[in-house]
Order: structure tokens, then C-alpha cells, then sequence
């Protein structure tokens, strides 16, 4: 019996995947619930498992764009798996095992090569580029529209490769998603960055005296993430302009804290959301970053797990990035970024002291915030930051970190 496996929805809006990686062989025998195939959509990288036993045949390839739906593969239910699979490889010593001989075969030259597509003509000529200076992807070389919106007019002298290696991947569909919304955040928000300083000295006394008991009582560390999460939402309380959204001529305010944040992953960027934030604790929003970035570093992480955030925190310090200008993640209306934190010399009480200082930045949709609600936000975080103890913990340490 042949089974068509179809590409299953991923979640509510996508209607389309694209085949990342086969992680088996055509004509291979596997188990039913065998992951076969990474699929990337444009929010996460997921794994397709079998349906069923028996050896597979692909009806699509890596770099496909397959809609949902659309039949992906072949399974025969039939076939036997093969009894000495496993034994042959095992058997093998590293001295034994001989790898093919791979032949690359040469470029069809045809007459479409290197010509356009009307379509991909009219944008060269509206750019102002030659044909010549790209390649084509199309068959047989021939430049398609895709090539010509992605080619860039050369500024000045064009590089000259000859002789040097150069190398062309295809981008995921994640990676196109993603650079996708940060163009439309830059190019359809009147986006502006406000920025601040925070004396972490309070949140370093707190994690050193309590963060050996707290990891002990609740098996997380006691990390930044939980003082500016809780910073977030105190500020958002105060100002909930910040945490509205524009659709189209009118603006939502929510009265719930879905926190976004970014966290790098192996396939790319990826903004899991800490949901109900207001209705955590300390331990609560470690547990749950905890959680969120290890499905994210698996590659476990699911689309509902990364749709619907009201707000975003992204740490460019943990990479050593003393400050920047985060980009707003659509449709949200802004975006905190947290920073290195670095030893600087500051004025205390008319007297020059070294302290720990973190530089924040607020990006923010000037057309539904204003500079006195962005500024009063920024503001408010680093208030509840530099006294934790009152704004964030009701003067109440013990009982805010057991809980």
C-alpha cells in the first residue's frame, strides 16, 4: 500500500512550508513517528515525522515551497525493513567506510542563460543594472523576476571574484520572514529609540545573597530576565499606550502582558511569548524563559508559543552589545533592549563611584505613543530596577522569591 503524506498545518494563517533538510535518504526504510524532513514556515523550523513504516519516495525537494496540504512524500507500507542495516554499519571501522565519489555535473549553456524574464528585465532596467553582473537561478541560468528584485545596483567598482571563493545559499523561509517584518516595521512605523542608563547594583546584591537559595527552592537560576520582565509589566501598568497596537485607523490596548523575548536559536531569531506575565512571579518568569528557550534552542518551539506578544525584550548583551537600536517586532508597538553590563564611573551623591551600568534603549511607534509616555516608561523601568526591593518586591524579599 503507497501512503501520499501531506504537509499538516503548522498553525492558523500559514498555508505554505519549505522543505529545509531531508534528514533521510530517498529509498529509505523508516519507523512510523521517525522524524523525516525539517520544514520551515515563516515563524518556527518544525519536524515532519513518518505516518507510517515502510521506504519513502520524495515528491519534493530541499528549497520547495510545498502548500499545506500539498502531498510531500510517498511512503510503501508494503516494504520490508531491511535485517541487516543496522549490523552492516556497526560493523564498519572508520578505516572501511569509503565515501563515493561524487561527479558534479556541468552547467547546461543554453541560449537562456544569463537572459532575463521580461518581467526580471523591467526591474533590472528600473534599477538601472545590467544582466550581465548577475547570475540566474532559473533553468539553465535564465534570470527570473526573484533574481532581479534581489539584485543591488553596485556601489562604485563592482568586487571582482575571479579566483576567489564565493558562496550562495538559499535564505529559509523563516529567515525571509524575519527580514521581511523588521523592512515593514522600518518602513511602516514612525519608529523612534529613547534611551537610559541603570545602576544594576541593587539587582547584583539581591542575586548574590539570594541566588544559591532560590536556584535550590525552585531549580532556576535567578536571572536578569525576571527584574526587567517585572519592570516591563509595572511600566506597561503606567503607561498602556505602550502596550497597544495600530489596526488600521484605530489603536487596541490590552489589559494583559504577553512578553516577547528574543532568543537565538539555531535556525535564526525566534521571540517565544511569556504569556500573562502580570500573573507571575520571580520564579514564575524564570521557569517559564527557562522552558521557552530550550524548546527554541531544539527546535521544539511551536507557532502558538511564538504568536501574540504585546511587547518585546530583546538582550543584545548577552552578545557584548553595549547599545543599539532595537527594531520594533510588528504589530507590537515597542521593543526594550537590554545591554552588556559594564563597570563605569559614575557621579553618587556628588562623589565619583565605579558601578555596574546596563544601557537600555526603547524603541517605540511614535504614532500611538508619545515622547512623554515613551520617556515616562524608560523611566519607570529603571526606577523599579534600581529599587527592586520596594516596586518590584513590596518591600518584601523572602516571601517575593519564594513564590
Amino acid at each position: 500500500m503507497i501512503l501520499e503524506m501531506k504537509v499538516p498545518s503548522p498553525g492558523e494563517s500559514i498555508t505554505e512550508v519549505e522543505i529545509a533538510e531531508w534528514l533521510i535518504q530517498e529509498g529509505d526504510y523508516v519507523e512510523k513517528d521517525q522524524a523525516i524532513a525539517e520544514v520551515d514556515s515563516d515563524k518556527a523550523t518544525l519536524e515532519l515525522p513518518a505516518e507510517a513504516s515502510g521506504t519513502v519516495t520524495f515528491k519534493a525537494e530541499v528549497g520547495d515551497a510545498v502548500e499545506v496540504g500539498a502531498i510531500v512524500c510517498l511512503i510503501d507500507t508494503s516494504a520490508s525493513k531491511p535485517e541487516s542495516a543496522d549490523t552492516t554499519k556497526v560493523s564498519l571501522t572508520n578505516s572501511e567506510i569509503v565515501e563515493p565519489l561524487k561527479v558534479e555535473e556541468p552547467t547546461k549553456t543554453t541560449y537562456a542563460t544569463g537572459s532575463a524574464s521580461p518581467a526580471a528585465k523591467k526591474i533590472l532596467s528600473e534599477k538601472g543594472i545590467e544582466a550581465t553582473s548577475i547570475s540566474g537561478t532559473g533553468k539553465d541560468g535564465r534570470i527570473t523576476k526573484e533574481d532581479a528584485v534581489k539584485a543591488v545596483p553596485a556601489m562604485g567598482q563592482q568586487i571582482n571574484i575571479e579566483g576567489r571563493g564565493v558562496s550562495r545559499s538559499k535564505l529559509s523561509m523563516l529567515r525571509r520572514k524575519v527580514a521581511e517584518r523588521l523592512v515593514t516595521a522600518k518602513n511602516e512605523t514612525a519608529m523612534l529609540t529613547t534611551f537610559n542608563e541603570v545602576d544594576m547594583s541593587p539587582i547584583f546584591a539581591l542575586r548574590k545573597q539570594y541566588k544559591e537559595i532560590f536556584k535550590e527552592k525552585h531549580g532556576v537560576g535567578l536571572g536578569f530576565m525576571s527584574f526587567f520582565t517585572l519592570a516591563v509589566v509595572r511600566a506597561l501598568k503606567l503607561f498602556p499606550a505602550v502596550n497597544s497596537m495600530i489596526d488600521g485607523k484605530e489603536m487596541i490596548s490590552y489589559d494583559f502582558c504577553d512578553i516577547s523575548i528574543a532568543v537565538s536559536g539555531p535556525k535564526g531569531l525566534m521571540v517565544p511569548v511569556i504569556r500573562n506575565a502580570e500573573d507571575l512571579s520571580f520564579r514564575g518568569v524564570e521557569s517559564e524563559v527557562k522552558r521557552l528557550a530550550t524548546l527554541a534552542r531544539d527546535g521544539q518551539i511551536t507557532v502558538d508559543e511564538m504568536t501574540g506578544g504585546t511587547f518585546t525584550i530583546t538582550n543584545g548583551g548577552v552578545f557584548g552589545s553595549m547599545l543599539s537600536t532595537p527594531i520594533i517586532n510588528p504589530p507590537q508597538s515597542a521593543i526594550l533592549g537590554m545591554h552588556n553590563i559594564v563597570e563605569r564611573p559614575v557621579a553618587i551623591e556628588g562623589k565619583v563611584e565605579i558601578r555596574p551600568i546596563m544601557y537600555v534603549a526603547l524603541s517605540y511607534d511614535h504614532r500611538i505613543i508619545d515622547g512623554k509616555e515613551s520617556v515616562g516608561f524608560l523611566v519607570a523601568v529603571k526606577e523599579a530596577l534600581e529599587n527592586p526591593q520596594e516596586f518590584l518586591m513590596d518591600n518584601d524579599v523572602i516571601t517575593s522569591l519564594e513564590m
